[in-house]
């Protein structure tokens, strides 16, 4: 979860849209025990991350540098690193963060996959430019309900029922 922090979304057209699907997926992460991470660019000027997210996370380092790959310790998000090899990525904004991060995390071996209603820029073409460059870098888009119902897998358990409910 990248810098849902609250001077950023107050010039994030669509900024309920965004968060509202970004609580989706912290929501459907604790129902199926997906480890999270996040962070927070210069929160002294930026801000917290907003409520809902903020009660939903756990630390959130403070960074400078715009990739957050360096920020995050994913020892701690992840109890197995050498498990996990795929990162969903959410937050804003696409151009700037999101991209020096997927950059990073694809130049690590990461699959990286962006949740593309769950990240947003000021600019819609700042946003499409971001999103051509990291698909043509090996990104791949996905929407937060495609995410969640794969992480879930199968249909019949308590767990997709939730994740059903979650999305309605």
């Amino acid at each position: 979860m990248i810098d849902m922090q609250e001077r950023l979304l107050s010039v994030i057209p669509d900024a309920e849209s965004v968060t509202a699907r970004c609580e989706q997926l912290l929501r459907g992460s604790q129902i199926l025990g997906v480890p999270v991470s996040a962070t927070e660019q210069y929160p002294e000027k930026l801000g917290s991350t907003v409520s809902p997210l903020v009660e939903l996370l756990g630390d959130r380092p403070a960074k400078l540098r715009f990739s957050c790959a360096e920020a995050l310790d994913w020892s701690q998000s992840c109890p197995d690193p050498a498990d996990r090899d795929q990162v969903v990525l959410a937050g804003i904004e696409t151009h700037v963060c999101v991209l020096q991060t997927a950059f990073d995390l694809l130049a690590a071996g990461f699959r990286v996959y962006l949740a593309t209603d769950a990240i947003a820029s000021r600019s819609e073409q700042d946003r499409r430019i971001a999103l051509d460059r990291l698909t043509a870098a090996g990104a791949t888009l996905t929407t937060t309900e495609s995410v969640l119902f794969e992480w879930c897998e199968v249909a019949g358990t308590p767990e997709f029922k939730q994740i059903s409910r979650l999305i309605k």
